[in-house]
């Protein structure tokens, strides 16, 4: 895998565990900032508001991925770490994996509940479909019109996504590009004479 590359799921999907009369139903999603985890949290809590625990594990980002995990009331390390760990092991990231416990009546201990968090977590990952993402940057270059032609001769050699575009005396074109071919980009696009100045966006 390039180093530019990391592996996410494409949709929802749901799994489920069941051990002494203790359910658990356990959900994937694809997320992207820690607004859309609290609500899908939410949600969920709504939809399972008899449930005994909700426990969950996410991670974001690539390069220098954020992560949290929660018990929810079951013991320390025992349903937070068990989910995050199958997302480790598949090496996903923009992840949030949720499992709802309905107790059954009799208790499972420490073992037997890392187990049956961690197999409810790998069945809703298992239901999943997961894809290659790719980590893009948006390049904004302000330009005078002669550096069109350059500009697009450019655009088009390197297969690079334009977001949106103004055109005028003195021009703005924003695009997508790749991680790994960022700074070769910067380079070439310096170099056409009648380019001013180029940021990086915060994506």
């Amino acid at each position: 895998m390039l180093s530019d590359n990391f592996l996410t799921i494409t949709g929802p999907s749901e799994g489920l565990f069941k051990d002494k009369g203790s359910k658990f139903l356990s959900y994937a999603y694809p997320v992207k900032s820690e607004e859309e985890i609290k609500v899908l949290l939410a949600t969920i809590r709504k939809e399972h508001f008899s449930a005994r625990h909700c426990c969950f594990a996410w991670c974001l980002g690539t390069e220098e991925g954020k992560f949290r995990v929660n018990d929810d009331g079951e013991p320390s390390g025992t349903a937070g770490r068990p989910i995050y760990g199958q997302i480790q092991s598949f090496k996903l990231t923009n992840i949030l994996v949720v499992v709802v416990r309905y107790f059954g009546g009799t208790l499972l201990g420490v073992s037997g509940l890392i187990q049956a968090y961690k197999k409810a977590a790998l069945d809703a990952i298992n239901h999943s479909e997961i894809i290659t993402g790719t980590i893009e940057h948006l390049l904004e270059v302000h330009f005078e019109y002669n550096a069109m032609n350059d500009l697009m001769q450019l655009i088009k050699e390197e297969q690079l996504e334009i977001v949106e575009s103004q055109f005028d005396m003195q021009s703005i074109i924003r695009l997508k590009v790749r991680s790994a071919k960022l700074e070769m980009v910067k380079m070439k696009t310096d170099k056409i004479e009648g380019v001013i100045s180029q940021n990086i966006l915060q994506d």
